[in-house]
């Protein structure tokens, strides 16, 4: 990571984000460019610079902003017509500490609107282009983060990954992102989604960038209730000696390409002295079906708070207070999110609220107990992210099932509050990006990134 320094400027790196940019701005990575405020705080680090003052760890590193981190720079949207024309009185706390180490914003990126989705085509503002191949996505919801770093414009930028909204959009792109333990990062200042399933993370080149992220993110949070004492930084790491891989996820239902880069990745391992463990999950398989009841249970919930009454987007067919809750809401909803709506107060309603969402609260104690046994035979587990790779634009979008279904792999993980790491493993014959995902018990964050610089 370029920091700023006497031999090269904070507003040199800054201009040559914005250029970049704008070189592709036909990939619609962004909702909005940060340009003349970038250029002001670049300023700012330059001549703090030239006076011989203590700069940050970030001194002058432009970023990229997913475009559901509150900040007074530009329009929260989340990427919902409904969120049109908020501006934050507030900003996240994650975004505090970034720019406190003099990290430069340069824009807000693209996403599925209030991150519902897998593939950055579920957007207000349109879909998100795939870095390597512009006929595919670029995965989603972070689709937008992922393809910015992908491409080179900034050297990092933020995520939130719900059910695989960091990991699979860096598999798919070919890069680093991390989903850390549930409460490692504050939530404060970042439109909520599944209050109980989201991670605030990282997009990165390497994984020695997204320790140094991780190092400043980190810690309690009297702002956010969930947020865990800054054991990230006190974590004392050793070297990992078994690695664990799920039975269950070696089938047909996984691209012959990826399960045959987990097989290499495997072999490579115990060349390299590890000893590979075959892992029995079989509580997994309800892992998606528990998933889509409790995320759209608590999805249901936190979109109640958008009516158009208070800030953002008010229908002007609208003729009085019913009128305004509904219109606002069908014109400023997208389709995916009105279904996650439906879905959630079905779940809730009286008569099917003990059949499914209770039965799944519980089948979600099963599967952290799951990874808990998991974790008494191996140090670290080593998955696909997803069962394909960037599929094509427009392949999927009207089958929501097919959608859903690219989760598989990754929700497990937000329903127990672990971590997993998605690291770039080599590309398919057409030369598109395979990943893999590490996955840890809770807290062993450091130890992933550390694992993960190993095998880069």
């Amino acid at each position: 990571m370029k920091i700023a320094n006497k031999t090269i400027t904070a507003t040199k790196l800054v201009k040559e984000a914005l250029e970049k940019a704008k070189k592709y701005e036909k990939y619609n990575v962004f909702t909005f460019i940060n340009e003349k405020e970038a250029l002001k705080k670049a300023a700012e680090i330059d001549a703090k610079i030239a006076r011989g003052e203590k700069v940050g760890r970030l001194a002058g590193v432009p970023y990229a902003l997913k475009d559901n981190f509150l900040s007074p720079e530009g329009q929260t949207t989340a990427s919902a017509h409904i969120l049109q024309g908020f501006t934050s009185p507030v900003t996240a706390t994650s975004v505090e500490k970034l720019e406190k180490e003099g990290a430069i914003m340069i824009g807000r990126t693209n996403l599925d609107a209030f991150a519902h989705g897998s593939s950055t085509e579920n957007s207000y503002f349109g879909p998100t282009h795939n870095a390597v191949d512009f006929e595919r996505v670029p995965g989603g919801s972070s689709g937008g983060s992922a393809a910015a770093v992908a491409l080179d414009i900034v050297e990092f930028a933020t995520g939130t990954d719900t059910g695989g909204s960091i990991r699979q959009p860096a598999s798919f792109n070919g890069v680093y992102g991390l989903k850390p333990t549930y409460g490692c990062i504050s939530r404060y200042g970042v439109v909520a989604m599944a209050s109980s399933l989201d991670c605030i993370g990282f997009f990165t080149k390497t994984p020695e960038d997204m320790d140094l992220l991780m190092s400043i993110a980190s810690g309690q949070d009297p702002k956010d209730m969930t947020t865990l004492p800054d054991y990230y930084n006190n974590s004392k790491t050793s070297k990992a000696k078994r690695i664990g891989v799920i039975k269950d996820f070696d089938n047909e239902a996984v691209a012959p390409e990826i399960r045959k880069v987990l097989k290499e990745k495997c072999k490579e391992l115990e060349e390299k002295g590890y000893e590979i463990v075959e892992l029995e999950m079989p509580t997994l398989k309800y892992a998606l079906a528990v998933y889509y009841i409790i995320q759209p249970a608590e999805v249901t919930s936190n979109l109640s708070r958008y009516d158009g009454i208070r800030y953002g987007f008010r229908s002007e067919k609208a003729k009085n207070l019913d009128d305004i809750y509904d219109d606002t809401r069908n014109e400023g909803f997208m389709p995916e999110n009105k279904r996650r709506i439906m879905i959630g107060n079905f779940v809730l309603s009286s008569g099917f609220y003990d059949a499914y969402f209770l039965k799944a609260a519980k089948a979600r104690t099963l599967i952290v107990k799951e990874y808990e046994e998991a974790f008494k035979k191996c140090d670290f587990i080593l998955t696909p992210v997803s069962p394909n790779y960037a599929f094509k634009l427009g392949e999927k979008v009207n089958d929501p099932v097919a959608m859903y279904l690219e989760d598989l792999m990754s929700v497990s993980l937000n329903l127990a509050g672990v971590p997993g790491l998605a690291i770039p493993v080599g590309k398919t014959k057409d030369g598109l990006p395979l990943g893999l995902q590490l996955v840890g018990p809770r807290r062993s964050d450091k130890a992933l990134i550390e694992f993960a610089k190993e095998l880069n």
